[in-house]
């Protein structure tokens, strides 16, 4: 053996040192550790856990509990911020608890809330896709061109196939970036339209007023019938009409309680210009 060589320069113990240290990963070094916070922390999207994995040499099983355990003492402290497993991946975000003060700041003079109508599309295309945008005319009774291709710019739906149906039309589903904003991890995760469906003895009450107010003269006391009787509208058009026959300046007749207006009183004798 060579002076000043020592037992790591021998390769085959070399390799079993570092296999040794990569077996070494429960639990998960500080520098790991700080490095996977850091990644995530500059990451503009959700990152999947196989990915750090490869970033930090590690399995993506030690990766997925070292995250799980930074969320949950993020939590513990009472920190602002959260580490979120979203749309497959993890990221970090506000605590939702402050979002009006994370509003006030980022949001303010900007535009970046979704019209009503936007909202009821997207909520269709989520929970109906894939979809074709004339199904979501057909279920809102409106043209929705502009607001799917609003929708498209946002990054929330995007084309995902064609139908084979005849026309071939384009099917549009939900994107990553709606599952993130949403803080979903999957469509899945959608709460059930049968919470928001009121009960039977909701619709029994809802019912029992619309056969109320049908019931109901809403008709106003003394009229019409009660009502003095006034011009014959009929009678109204038929007199406008032989006065412009006759060439002479027809009546406009008022159908309220007031007498007629003849023009010539308005304008009175000869050119109205001609005075002063």
């Amino acid at each position: 053996m060579p002076d000043g060589a020592g037992p790591a320069d021998d390769p085959a113990e070399t390799d079993a040192a570092s296999s040794a240290g990569h077996d070494d990963l429960s639990p998960i070094g500080d520098e790991a550790r700080r490095a996977l916070e850091a990644v995530i922390m500059v990451a503009d999207q959700p990152i999947e856990a196989s990915i750090l994995a490869q970033l930090v040499e590690r399995s993506p099983q030690q990766v997925e509990d070292l995250l799980a355990g930074l969320a949950a003492s993020y939590e513990e402290d009472g920190r602002g911020f959260q580490l979120v497993r979203v749309a497959g991946g993890w990221r970090y975000q506000s605590h939702e608890d402050l979002s009006p003060y994370v509003e006030r700041f980022v949001l303010s003079g900007q535009s970046a809330r979704l019209s009503a109508a936007a909202l009821e599309t997207l909520a269709i295309v989520a929970y109906k896709q894939p979809i074709s945008r004339a199904q979501v005319s057909a279920i809102r009774g409106v043209n929705v061109d502009g607001v799917m291709r609003t929708l498209q710019q946002r990054g929330y739906i995007a084309e995902v196939g064609k139908d084979p149906t005849p026309g071939n039309p384009s099917m549009f589903a939900t994107t990553p970036l709606f599952l993130e904003k949403l803080g979903l991890n999957d469509v899945d995760e959608l709460p059930s339209l049968g919470d928001f469906i009121p009960g039977a003895d909701v619709v029994e009450l809802l019912e029992q007023g619309l056969r109320a107010e049908s019931d109901t003269d809403p008709t106003p006391e003394g009229a019409p019938g009660d009502a003095p009787e006034g011009p014959d509208p009929a009678a109204t058009v038929e007199a406008v009409d032989a006065a412009d026959t006759d060439g002479g300046a027809a009546e406009v007749i008022d159908v309220t309680d007031h007498a007629p207006i003849d023009v010539d009183d308005l304008i009175g004798d000869g050119d109205p210009l001609a005075e002063g």
